[in-house]
């Protein structure tokens, strides 16, 4: 939204008052609130037709699958002639829903953009033309990353000082793999007897972690601290970043590593190959492998050089390809392409 502002394009940002993204919003005339019940709240679907209206915009542009039902709807209630092309924008390597309502709602999307080439194939897997798809990976502000001040995890903690110190990002749910990254504890302190990880993020899946970390006596090496909102500033400390996803569209957390000069050990699944280059930004293994995972970690927590060697380089790869300008303008791409195809530009 900032990058389009700067590019003095006009972009209305609709979302739920009650989530994240709307309090993290700037507040003024282009943030509207919009709360449906439903994924089909036919009153909320009516009120977005209503704000299409007032702002005639060239493209609307959804961001979840909820948000493909809202506006698809709400341009069937009626819309501004031309009609606004529908853009989606998919982040989860997951397959489409096949039922009647999730293939309506994607027959209204006339553009999706993936955010890795992994997701577009998924995609295309599904029955969406190669055509009606553009790649454009998810982009990080490198700049604000590095103006974060650091906050040293261990005293955060109560860690011993110096010791060696992992760090995993993201929801605690089956799909982002922590309890592979639970059970490649135990056999990376076989060799790194003094390591800890520290896991940031909430989820369903909390209780059955600390189950886990229980049984595995690994209540003094594995925390799980929560969903944190000074998260990345606490990552910059840490000695390594680990992604340990079965499935992953791209894993933004690993570009967020990658900026602060850490080394990533992760799987391949998905979209994070295309963002980690194995032995040289980093190291990938299979998913659902704790014994590869902890063989990878070990590798590198022995290896400060190479270690050292491999952050730098994530660095300058996510510098050329992963900025934010690349988004923006991938993005503003899309938007041409698509209107200038259905003749609406």
């Amino acid at each position: 939204m900032l990058g389009l502002r700067a590019r003095e394009h006009r972009a209305l940002l609709v979302a739920h008052p009650a989530g994240e993204l709307y309090r993290r919003a700037r507040e003024g005339p282009d943030l509207v609130p919009l709360a449906p019940r439903t994924e089909v709240d036919l009153s909320a679907a009516w009120k977005l037709s209503r704000i299409i209206r007032q702002w005639n915009p060239t493209v609307v542009h959804a961001h979840d699958p909820h948000a493909v039902a809202m506006a698809g709807l709400a341009l069937s209630f009626g819309a501004p002639t031309p009609t606004p092309r529908l853009v989606a924008s998919r982040r989860v390597d997951f397959h489409l829903q096949t039922h009647s309502f999730s293939r309506w709602k994607y027959r209204q999307v006339d553009l999706f953009i993936a955010a890795s080439r992994a997701i577009r194939d998924i995609l295309v897997d599904d029955g969406i033309p190669a055509t009606q798809i553009t790649v454009v990976h998810d982009g990080i502000d490198v700049d604000k990353i590095s103006r974060l001040p650091t906050i040293e995890i261990r005293a955060e903690f109560w860690l011993p000082h110096g010791v060696p110190l992992l760090a995993n990002v993201g929801a605690l749910v089956a799909h982002k793999g922590q309890k592979h990254l639970v059970e490649a504890m135990r056999h990376v302190l076989q060799d790194v007897p003094d390591v800890h990880t520290v896991v940031f993020g909430e989820g369903e899946l909390r209780p059955a972690l600390e189950k886990q970390i229980r049984e595995r006596r690994l209540e003094k090496r594995v925390l799980l601290a929560g969903f944190r909102e000074d998260v990345l500033s606490l990552v910059k400390s840490a000695d390594l970043f680990v992604m340990s996803s079965v499935t992953e569209g791209l894993g933004s957390t690993v570009l967020d590593a990658m900026a602060m000069g850490l080394a990533v050990v992760g799987t391949n699944a998905g979209g994070i190959s295309e963002a980690v280059v194995h032995g040289e930004t980093g190291l990938l293994v299979s998913p659902g492998d704790p014994e590869a995972l902890a063989e990878a970690i070990v590798s590198l927590l022995k290896a400060p050089d190479v270690r050292r060697r491999m952050g730098e380089a994530g660095r300058t790869r996510v510098l050329e390809h992963f900025g934010v300008g690349r988004l923006v303008e991938g993005t503003l791409a899309a938007y041409t392409a698509v209107t200038k195809r259905a003749g609406v530009a």
